[in-house]
């Protein structure tokens, strides 16, 4: 789907929706197609109905509509500590919050795990609906993002977090 963000690739499964992925240009939507089916052991098959909630919800909250996000989620690609963290994250950091790396540690129980978030948030395979753009570093520094900073700081002032990109 094309967003401000550039074009998204959203996949779901039958629990729900299961990857979100930056810069969908036709090559890497091959890519990460062919990766989800190996990782999920099925054949991906084209149902754009069961993706038209994912695709209304995004389109509202890029609108600035939508706060939070109402959606079955399929977390199979994401295992242990690093599912824990990301189930926080979706839970306990609210549209227009943020929350450090060690501060999400401290949540989820583990308090000198802060490096290990970091992973956690590089390896989430739904972002924007969880919303790894949020976790920033203790310092005020932005942090890192997979979809890359201009992606983080454009979703961060959709969200009021920071000022708005001058151009």
């Amino acid at each position: 789907m094309e967003t401000p963000i550039g074009p998204l690739l959203v996949a779901a499964t039958h629990e729900g929706l299961v990857n979100v992925g930056f810069r969908a240009d036709e090559a890497a939507t091959r890519r990460a197609v062919a990766s989800m089916g190996r990782r999920l052991g099925t054949d991906p098959v084209e149902d754009a109905a069961r993706l038209v909630p994912v695709t209304d919800q995004l389109e509202a909250y890029f609108a600035g509509e939508r706060k939070e996000f109402d959606l079955p989620l399929d977390w199979s690609l994401i295992t242990g500590f690093n599912r824990r963290v990301l189930r926080e994250l979706a839970t306990g950091v609210p549209y227009g919050a943020v929350v450090g790396y060690q501060g999400l540690a401290d949540r989820v129980g583990e308090p000198g795990a802060a490096r290990a978030v970091g992973v956690a948030m590089a390896s989430n395979p739904i972002p924007v609906v969880v919303p790894c753009h949020r976790v920033v570093e203790s310092d005020g520094g932005i942090g890192g993002f997979g979809g890359g900073l201009e992606i983080k700081r454009i979703l961060l002032a959709l969200e009021g977090v920071l000022p708005a990109p001058l151009f």
